[in-house]
């Protein structure tokens, strides 16, 4: 893991596509963040931040959303 919550992840700087909205783009960080809820005990998420080749706002996103573009799979595994 890398400070401020940042992990690595074997997509971080590929062209990838959520698949929640259908956007693609760059993935430029994965972080894991404390949300807070109703409890006030915080819950533990990572989001994945896709920068869109269309342009405009990074789109946040779950890191199980995320999937490489053009069939590459750098992690080895299928879904």
């Amino acid at each position: 893991m890398k400070g401020d919550g940042h992990e690595d992840h074997p997509l971080v700087g590929h062209l990838v596509r959520d698949i929640a909205s259908g956007v693609e783009g760059r993935l430029m960080a994965v972080v894991r963040e404390d949300l807070p809820t109703h409890t006030g005990i915080p819950r533990s998420t990572r989001r994945a931040y896709i920068r869109p080749t269309a342009g405009g706002r990074e789109v946040l996103t779950a890191v199980a959303n995320v999937e490489p573009l053009g069939g590459a799979d750098p992690g080895g595994t299928s879904r």
